[in-house]
């Protein structure tokens, strides 16, 4: 008797695709016979941007940070319920972690804020950034137009002052 994976690497002699139903069991209702290719899942697109490098590093800093200082926290917990020498010293350490963590948890909004600002946000249509970038292009655009007219004069005039053609 042929197993599933057999099965599906056997030459097919042109007719269906042969169930992939394990010998000894029954198919359900409502499945087809014949073995289907289904992706165990579906590529969809992302419904939001990827974050900004600087943002992404500042966002795991945190998270690390945080991390530490609820272990510490919980170190420092369980040694003063069992009485340790170490407790005091933890207690201190975990509130200084503590600060240190919401520093790197505003240094995050920061660093998002400051890349927004810089180089603007590009998912809302009202963005200042957008209309900013769309003035310098059309002043550009107007500065090559106006270097290409007078490029074109020029031109002209040195023409106008040959007596023949080389």
């Amino acid at each position: 008797m042929i197993g599933t994976a057999q099965r599906r690497l056997a030459p097919e002699d042109g007719a269906a695709a042969r169930s992939t139903v394990r010998p000894g069991t029954a198919p359900r209702r409502g499945t087809q016979q014949s073995a289907q290719y289904r992706p165990l899942w579906v590529e969809e697109p992302a419904k939001r941007y990827r974050m900004p490098d600087p943002v992404r590093t500042a966002s795991v800093r945190a998270v690390i940070i945080i991390a530490v200082t609820l272990i510490q926290a919980m170190v420092a917990f369980l040694c003063t319920l069992a009485e340790s020498w170490l407790a005091f010293p933890m207690v201190i350490s975990s509130v200084a972690s503590t600060v240190v963590a919401t520093w790197s948890a505003v240094d995050v909004l920061v660093t998002r804020q400051v890349w927004n600002q810089r180089n603007g946000v590009v998912s809302e249509p009202s963005s200042t950034a957008r209309t900013l970038r769309r003035e310098r292009r059309a002043a550009r655009r107007q500065e090559r137009a106006a270097g290409r007219e007078q490029e074109r004069i020029r031109r002209r005039a040195s023409k106008a002052g040959q007596l023949s053609h080389p």
